[in-house]
């Protein structure tokens, strides 16, 4: 399984806190991830993909991985209550995740449900 990892700046902790609870059930798992986020992650342990950073360009390059069906979901902890310089390409992620039928995750509560299920599946 290939899972895309991103989080705006003030969810960096939450995900890396996610990421750790779940560490056994993501041992088969192949991360990759937006490079400050990838940065984080790497420092907490875990093995991962980092790619750029979303805001140069991170969610463009995650984005043409969910089209080309090279994921087989996002975990996205956004900020809604930020502003973000680079909400375009967030958008322009959103929507490739839809066309493409990638699940996407924006929160913990519903990342724990695509985790759980998916290895209920395995």
């Amino acid at each position: 399984m290939r899972i895309a990892i991103i989080a705006h700046d003030g969810k960096k902790p939450e995900m890396v806190a996610f990421l750790l609870k779940n560490k056994d059930k993501l041992k088969q798992v192949e991360l990759f991830a937006t490079g400050t986020t990838g940065g984080h992650v790497a420092n907490a342990g875990l093995k991962v993909t980092k790619l750029l950073s979303g805001p140069i360009g991170g969610d463009a390059q995650i984005a043409a991985m969910a089209a080309t069906n090279e994921l087989d979901m996002v975990i996205f902890f956004r900020d809604p209550l930020g502003k973000h310089p680079h909400e375009p390409d967030v958008q322009m992620l959103l929507r490739i995740c839809d066309v493409h039928n990638i699940p996407l995750a924006t929160n913990p509560a519903t990342a724990e449900l695509m985790i759980e299920g998916s290895s209920r599946i395995d």
